[in-house]
């Protein structure tokens, strides 16, 4: 059985460590995963992965030179892109 579960999940943070994406949320958790899980991420440069900004009011992340968006509730679901 699969239960298609919604939820809204904003982040206040992001910044990148040792090529892992880390994400701070508002209610103070952290969230991280290597760049390596994203095939766009996987082949950037330590600047362009650095270069990375919230979108939508914080439930997103947005890589402008590498033309690459990403869902904080994607992310936790396990979808890396």
């Amino acid at each position: 059985m699969y239960l298609d579960i919604k939820y809204e999940v904003q982040a206040q943070d992001v910044y990148v460590e040792n090529r892992t994406i880390c994400i701070k949320l508002k209610n103070d958790s952290e969230l991280r995963f290597p760049a390596v899980n994203n095939k766009k991420l996987s082949m950037a440069s330590d600047k362009q992965l650095s270069n990375v900004e919230l979108i939508c009011d914080g439930t997103g992340l947005h890589w402008e030179e590498l033309d690459e968006d990403l869902s904080i509730s994607g992310i936790l679901d396990g979808r890396f892109g």
